[in-house]
């Protein structure tokens, strides 16, 4: 049975790489593939992407062969059931806080028996009905990777439950509002915040659950990979781009 490339991937190679995205243009896709990462997310909630401009990012990524994932707005069926058919195999959900949210999550992600995904097979995910309709329904829930965001201390209270939900393949700890919601908002390195999503790592590794977290600098997702973190996100394009541009206009105003 088909699997989910992004979860081979760690499977083989126990970490991976990957930038958040907020430029529409697929070219910023072709260049993080170019760069090496193993996967790049597609920030919906934070950026100014829609579904016609996922489906092309998602187009280029396939293209260079590098994992696409995207980040939703939040625990919608209809956005997720949108994003599912144009061919998103990666589907990242903020805000998930207790038993609830993550049931919902996967009924939103999965076909029968695990969920109540709406079923269409005339849509890109099925080639158009290219692919059999007893291929795609059998083979679409092993092949979509389902990621939940906890984000804030009732999300870590709940996640002994939470990661019992049947069909969540990744916990995925959002450090900036974690920071938020221990106090301390935006410093992500404070020590209520690393000890909360150490309990975090703890919980999901004891269950078999993979793990990931929002990194931006080398030290932090150094740290956090000998950690045990799995998943993990370096930066976001636009913050990489416009700090190496800063660097060359140092180094063009040293002349």
């Amino acid at each position: 049975m088909k699997k989910n490339i992004l979860i081979e991937k760690i499977t083989k190679q126990n970490y991976v790489y990957g930038p958040f995205c907020k430029m529409q243009d697929p070219t910023m896709i072709e260049l993080a593939a170019l760069s090496g990462f193993d996967f790049i997310i597609i920030d919906m909630e934070h950026g100014p992407h829609d579904i016609a401009s996922v489906q092309n990012m998602i187009r280029a990524a396939e293209a260079k062969g590098i994992v696409p994932v995207v980040r939703v707005t939040e625990n919608n069926e209809t956005l997720i059931l949108r994003l599912l058919d144009i061919g998103v195999k990666c589907i990242q959900v903020p805000q998930v806080s207790t038993v609830k949210d993550a049931q919902k999550v996967v009924e939103c992600t999965k076909f029968y028996p695990i969920g109540n995904r709406g079923m269409c097979r005339y849509v890109r995910a099925a080639e158009y009905t290219n692919i059999s309709s007893a291929d795609y329904f059998k083979n679409s829930n092993n092949s979509i990777a389902t990621i939940i965001h906890i984000e804030g201390l009732k999300g870590i209270e709940n996640l002994k439950e939470i990661v019992q939900v049947e069909g969540i393949d990744i916990i995925f700890i959002g450090c900036y509002d974690l920071s938020q919601s221990c106090g301390v908002p935006g410093e992500i390195n404070h020590p209520k915040v690393i000890e909360t999503m150490k309990k975090a790592i703890s919980i999901a590794q004891e269950n078999g659950k993979m793990i990931g977290t929002f990194t931006e600098s080398f030290e932090d997702a150094k740290m956090w990979k000998e950690i045990g973190v799995q998943y993990i996100s370096y930066a976001v394009d636009v913050g990489i781009v416009l700090d190496a541009f800063k660097k060359v206009v140092t180094e063009l105003n040293k002349k």
